[in-house]
């Protein structure tokens, strides 16, 4: 894409590439993502940079308005395993704050002196300077989420000292931490007030109804004053920085609000439905009425442990659009959203590695556009990618209890009760979350059965690296390598714990598998989505690349794949039939029924 192109879906306001570059203002020292709704610049004055990072380095500061830093992330870094992507997927995990540029070096096998220079050739800023806007927006979030004291914040939010920290936020956000605390809490009263401005006409309304006989209207437009109230308050782009409401309409429950943008379609009953099935009880669970759920889980993080909750968008409030200086950045434009999130964690400064990993689990950084552009053009898979827009391939949010969980089989009550046995109880249990999984190396003791127990070894002496920018292809092979695991297992492991979108066809058996015409096809290897006939013509599985995972994930759900056709993994349990519900209205879109197989075995403010 070049400079012309990319100012062109910055007239039109394309969210579509937000995350994918940046442009710079510099009449006014600001920069915007794609689709600021601000009046477009004239040409000669935008600069583009391919990182907010890289932005910043040269000078600018953040958009009050759009929000740039809380875009969805590049879905090129999920695609990529080269060392660029790679890095990028440490440096989201943060690496860089916790080991420094020498331990990515060390995880990455280079130099820091490549690694530096790979990464400002290509992203126009260094390690350091993308860990620092990292951690400048994790303590933006803080400041206009929480009450903790600025100096608590600014090492929870993984700033050396004080005085970087200052220094950082008026660079970036020409402000002070005070300034922008205050700021969010102007616009919480402001949004307040025009919500209760609201309630109060609702109630008028109400009022006017019952006196007609109708009796609606007052309790409803209440609702949706009180909801506006919790929702308004200081959200912004991306993330929101107000408290969200509960999946049921409630109290917004506690823990650090935020809204997890995405960009495009998301079809996010069928990703719930897939992690419902899967659930292990004391670890997960999912709460509510299929369109209205929210998943909670238990993480295990560096520097303590944490609870996710994630509600399920359905319906206008899946579709809802915020007024322009709210935004949700991905929401303008012809599609987006995000999901609501809430996290409870013990100590801060895990905010942002447990962000990533909801969003891996979700998916959320994925491109949709891109996706149905490459598998719309196959036959087979057009009128499903019609049927399911914005399908996503579920990842982890712990990769190695995802191995683990794949390695074990059977239903999830088989790892409920290694999580009964071998788990960390929470300190006080929540609801039915009471454990933490547990980690590999709890699991190395002779009592553990195989062949989990030698998959913890290798987990627990680094001999299978399942970390976020390990190297998909060296994990695969070294975890196909170990005994009772097998290439079936790895692949799906590549394709969840590592996130690896490419794991196509080519991982649904080993050797040569027959096509319709019964000529044998020679894969080049798991994984690769490589297939040839016995012609040597390239079949349906290489036009997939690099978005076999998500082929594979639209042909489960149209029940096109047979049971012995499954990827190896943990075996869903059955749905519970659902209560009868009222017709939907004419037009409106069936929901769709869960039709992935059993797998054979012995899924606030702006990020």
């Amino acid at each position: 894409m070049d400079d012309e192109t990319r100012y062109e879906a910055v007239s039109s306001r394309d969210a579509r590439f937000d995350g994918e570059f940046f442009f710079a203002v510099v009449t006014t020292g600001i920069y915007c993502r794609p689709s600021c709704p601000a009046v477009t610049p004239k040409r000669v004055n935008v600069r583009f940079f391919p990182s907010a990072a890289a932005a910043q380095a040269g000078g600018f500061r953040a958009c009050r308005r759009c929000r740039p830093d809380a875009v969805p992330g590049s879905a090129e870094w999920n695609v990529r395993a080269d060392l660029v992507g790679r890095a990028m997927r440490f440096i989201g995990d943060g690496v860089v704050d916790r080991e420094g540029v020498g331990g990515l070096a060390r995880r990455l096998g280079y130099s820091a002196r490549q690694v530096q220079r790979q990464l400002t050739a290509e992203l126009g800023a260094g390690p350091v300077a993308l860990a620092r806007a990292r951690r400048a927006h994790t303590a933006r979030v803080l400041l206009q989420t929480t009450t903790l004291p600025v100096t608590e914040l600014a090492f929870a939010a993984g700033f050396a000292s004080i005085r970087q920290f200052n220094d950082t936020m008026r660079e970036i956000y020409a402000g002070t931490p005070s300034e922008l605390r205050a700021a969010a809490a102007v616009g919480g009263r402001a949004a307040a007030g025009r919500a209760g401005a609201g309630r109060t006409a609702a109630a008028r309304r109400g009022a006017e109804s019952a006196r007609c006989g109708s009796g609606e209207g007052h309790g409803s437009g209440a609702g949706r004053g009180a909801a506006a109230v919790r929702r308004a308050a200081g959200a912004e782009a991306g993330v929101d920085t107000g408290l969200g409401a509960g999946a049921d309409g409630g109290p917004a429950p506690a823990g650090i609000p935020l809204r997890l943008a995405y960009r495009g379609p998301y079809a996010a009953a069928e990703i719930f439905d897939f992690l419902q099935v899967r659930a292990v009880d004391g670890v997960e669970e999912v709460r509510g009425p299929r369109g209205g759920r929210t998943y909670r889980r238990t993480l295990r993080l560096t520097h303590g442990s944490g609870i996710a909750e994630v509600d399920e968008p359905t319906g206008p409030r899946g579709r809802r659009r915020p007024p322009a200086g709210l935004v949700c950045p991905a929401a303008r434009g012809t599609d987006g959203g995000w999901l609501e999130c809430r996290l409870r964690l013990t100590d801060l400064r895990d905010l942002s590695t447990a962000v990533q990993r909801i969003r891996r689990l979700f998916d959320l950084d994925a491109d949709p556009y891109a996706v149905a552009e490459r598998l719309g053009a196959d036959p087979l898979l057009r009128p499903l990618v019609a049927e399911r827009p914005g399908l996503r391939s579920p990842g982890a949010a712990d990769p190695e209890e995802l191995a683990v969980r794949t390695v074990l089989g059977g239903p999830p009550e088989r790892a409920a009760a290694l999580v009964r046995r071998y788990g960390k109880p929470l300190d006080a249990a929540d609801g039915g979350l009471t454990h933490l999984f547990p980690a590999p190396a709890e699991l190395t003791g002779a009592q553990v059965a195989e062949p989990v127990r030698t998959l913890c070894l290798a987990l627990a002496d680094g001999a299978v690296l399942l970390d976020a920018g390990a190297d998909r292809g060296a994990a695969e092979r070294a975890l196909a390598a170990l005994p009772g695991v097998g290439p079936r297992a790895a692949a799906y492991i590549r394709m969840r714990a590592l996130g690896d979108p490419d794991v196509g066809a080519a991982a649904h058996g080993s050797g040569q598998e027959r096509d319709g015409h019964g000529s044998g096809q020679e894969r080049d290897g798991y994984g690769s989505g490589q297939e040839r006939d016995g012609h040597g013509t390239m079949g349906p599985a290489a036009a997939w690349r690099p978005w076999g995972a998500y082929a594979l994930h639209h042909l489960w759900n149209a029940g096109l794949l047979p049971t012995g056709e499954m990827l190896t993994g943990e075996t869903p349990r059955e749905p519970e039939p659902e209560p009868e519900r009222e017709p939907e209205p004419r037009g409106a879109r069936e929901a769709s029924v869960v039709s992935d197989p059993p797998v054979h075995a012995a899924a606030g403010s702006s990020w």
